[in-house]
């Protein structure tokens, strides 16, 4: 039986992901090591969405591929021929071949190269795990999505949509919160296409998932602005419950229809108002996430200032936002490119926005009181989220999964601070 060491990079799917392998792992009788330096064998799951990322994992092979490895996640699936390049040796497991888990590793440790990336039918709901945070339950609702966006890798690492019986979901949900969970992920590729392969949708689960009568929070996950039309109004009655924090993680990409359209993003500016709008009628506080991504190789200079203006308008709390980068296999990746020290500048002037607004809406917290369930320990202080899904910070010793009330005394542009008031 062998020491074996995992991380994981990336989305929340990708941890989940790795949680899973973990915990099958343990059940095939290897043991968990906390460093690389102590394993017989390490697994990296990756993540291939941006160059940057790209480039940081190919670092990370790199410096693990002296031991047995087995490189995972959506880096393989997407390209292999690079994975390759780097290794020779290393076997390979795709984000849907976690059913082949032990067999890799087996095969790895006896010097035999694996490579899974083919699809398997296991269904990533109800699998054994190892949490990365003992109060926070990542549950994958569903693998792949049903768009084909012009610079995105991660279709062609996960494929279509296959999503997961609510039934299965719930009991899963149910075994999180009685092995000590307080705050449930509900995660997958796109939200917001759960569940059409299956004849439901994402307000129907969100609404199964909040009856379950504990106490606990569901944090709902990224969901893609194109099938809003089809859920919006249940999607945010479904937000009524108490369980549900009030956060939206809805990817915009561009401020320009033009740009949209060239993405194949499949909505509209228009789109994204509305969904937006709809939920702060709703709720008086609501914590909106979007995504942009600037120097798309169509992208004129008017195109970027709609975006500005976007960003302007709805004031989101949070922003992910990237230089666009040609990512290998996508259709985006064959045009004429923007010049980087462009997309750098306006980059930058978007991220000098960014930082003001999440600043002036962080602000707007001080003075509030209320319930905070802390679910991270940080370098700051202990961390946790109000109704709101807003970061939380104080400085008390209190431990993870713990609700206290907290006063909000102060602010930045990532999180706002407060002390214990119970």
């Amino acid at each position: 039986m062998a020491k074996i060491f995992v991380e994981a990079y990336g989305c929340s799917a990708s941890f989940a992901d790795s949680e899973m392998i973990s915990g099958l792992i343990l059940n095939g009788g290897h043991t968990l090591v906390e460093n690389s330096s102590e394993s017989d064998l390490n697994i990296v799951v990756t993540c291939s969405v941006k160059d940057s990322t790209a480039n940081k994992m190919m670092h990370r092979i790199r410096s693990l591929k002296s031991k047995p490895l087995v490189v995972a996640g959506c880096l393989p699936k997407a390209e292999k021929s690079t994975v390759e390049k780097i290794t020779e040796k290393a076997s390979l497991l795709g984000p849907n071949s976690l059913g082949k888990t032990l067999q890799v590793i087996d095969s790895t440790l006896r010097g035999i190269r694996y490579v899974a990336l083919e699809d398997s039918d296991l269904s990533k709901v109800g699998l054994p795990k190892v949490r990365l945070n003992p109060v926070v339950g990542i549950v994958e609702i569903a693998s792949g999505c049903m768009s084909e966006c012009t610079f995105c890798q991660t279709k062609l690492a996960k494929g279509d949509l296959t999503s997961y019986r609510i039934g299965d979901i719930v009991r899963q949900v149910e075994t999180e919160i009685s092995e000590g969970c307080k705050e449930i992920w509900l995660t997958s590729t796109d939200n917001g296409c759960y569940g059409f392969d299956i004849n439901t949708d994402l307000p129907t689960l969100v609404k199964a998932v909040s009856e379950i009568p504990q106490d606990f929070m569901i944090r709902v996950g990224m969901m893609n602005p194109m099938y809003m039309p089809r859920i919006k109004e249940e999607l945010i009655k479904s937000y009524d419950s108490d369980k549900v924090y009030k956060f939206l993680h809805i990817p915009v990409q561009s401020g320009s229809d033009k740009i949209l359209h060239d993405m194949k993003r499949g909505h509209t500016v228009k789109t994204v108002r509305e969904v937006i709008e709809k939920a702060k009628e709703r709720f008086t506080d609501f914590t909106i996430s979007t995504d942009v991504i600037v120097g798309f190789p169509s992208e004129t200079e008017e195109d970027f200032e709609k975006t500005v203006d976007l960003i302007n308008e709805i004031r989101p709390d949070m922003v992910n936002l990237s230089k666009y980068s040609a990512r290998p296999g996508t259709e985006a990746a064959e045009w004429d490119q923007i010049e980087a020290s462009e997309v750098k500048k306006r980059s930058k002037v978007i991220f000098d926005i960014i930082n003001k607004i999440s600043l002036e809406n962080n602000q707007k917290w001080i003075g509030w009181k209320g319930k905070v369930l802390f679910d991270e320990e940080t370098n700051e202080g202990i961390k946790g989220r109000n109704f709101a899904y807003k970061p939380v910070v104080v400085k008390e010793e209190i431990k993870i999964g713990q609700t206290h009330i907290v006063e909000i005394l102060d602010a930045t542009t990532r999180s706002i601070l407060g002390k214990i008031a119970s």
